[in-house]
């Protein structure tokens, strides 16, 4: 059953409620010529095991919509929608973001899946924790050859927590948001960040400002590390994305450790990039503040090249990590 392609015309219809009174929930798929991908994606959030209403939206980014055939029953509905704000993944989220019928709403990317109960035990937060803004979990990475746990061992994440460490393993496609928090509150995802990359750090930055944000401890969400992401491997655009979060949230500059960790980043992005004069001002200035930095000598050496920076990152992603 796909439903009809509408949106909610009043508050009392988006609050969607089963009749055992469990909230609704809307996810939303941001997806871009990757079919089957995409459809494993969706088949994940109909299986899952929460017996209140999800709605989902596949949103079709710079391509033409072709919704997968599942079966979604009686308490799912499926429904394709047109990316048409700025492109990419902060477009895309906040296109299904404004379309969702209901009071909450996920995130997954549509490279990723959710496990049965992931949903499930979300709610189960919201519901004990009316004050919460958003729960994620802790993920499994798929690097195509191993299984990798990336535990989050919080309950309870704070933005001081987020500032001295992005925490890997709170992934974007974890996420559930109170839709009221992230709209009103949030400003929905950061649209003007250079070509996306950082929206979910940028997001739980602000949130945590806001909203409590709280972690069911378990990989409920698996995420692939295949060199399939949207963001493989462009390693300017991931320089500029930092850079644009390290102008915009200030807290990071005046924390020594975030930012010898950002100026790192940058500094590696940019020696991966060729950029090397750039970088190396960016990697003396984390090593100022970090002298046991690994990655800003890596980025020395990539800017010397005495190294590949797409080979550390495939050696990196090989045990679960990322740079």
């Amino acid at each position: 059953m796909i439903a009809a392609d509408r949106r909610p015309d009043t508050a009392v219809e988006r609050s969607g409620a089963t009749t055992d009174g469990l909230p609704a929930v809307t996810a939303v798929v941001p997806t871009h010529r990757r079919p089957e991908l995409m459809r494993q994606a969706v088949q994940s959030i109909v299986d899952q095991t929460y017996a209140g209403q999800i709605e989902i939206i596949v949103v079709f980014d710079a391509c033409e919509p072709d919704l997968p055939p599942v079966e979604t029953g009686p308490d799912r509905t499926l429904r394709a929608v047109s990316n048409e704000r700025v492109r990419g993944l902060a477009g895309a989220r906040n296109t299904g973001i404004v379309e969702a019928s209901h009071d909450f709403v996920a995130f997954l990317d549509d490279d990723d899946h959710w496990m049965p109960g992931k949903l499930a035990a979300q709610m189960a937060v919201f519901a004990a924790h009316p004050e919460v803004g958003l729960v994620g979990t802790a993920m499994q990475v798929d690097d195509g050859r191993t299984i990798h746990q990336r535990p989050v061992p919080l309950t309870l994440v704070t933005h001081d927590d987020l500032v001295r460490d992005r925490i890997a393993g709170l992934h974007s496609s974890s996420f559930v948001f109170r839709r009221q928090v992230l709209v009103e509150r949030v400003g929905m995802i950061d649209e003007s960040l250079p070509g996306a990359y950082g929206e979910d750090y940028d997001v739980l930055l602000t949130t945590s400002q806001l909203a409590p944000i709280r972690l069911v401890n378990e990989p409920l969400v698996s995420v692939r590390w295949s060199g399939q992401s949207f963001f493989y491997g462009k390693w300017a655009q991931y320089a500029e994305g930092l850079t644009y979060l390290l102008d915009k949230h200030t807290e990071l500059r005046t924390d020594p450790a975030a930012l010898a960790r950002m100026s790192s980043q940058i500094g590696f992005a940019l020696a991966a990039a060729g950029q090397r004069k750039a970088a190396r001002t960016w990697l003396r200035q984390a090593l100022r503040l970090q002298r046991l930095n690994v990655r800003a000598w890596l980025g020395l050496l990539i800017s010397f090249r005495l190294l590949s920076a797409d080979a550390i990152a495939r050696v990196a992603n090989l045990v679960g990590k990322g740079i």
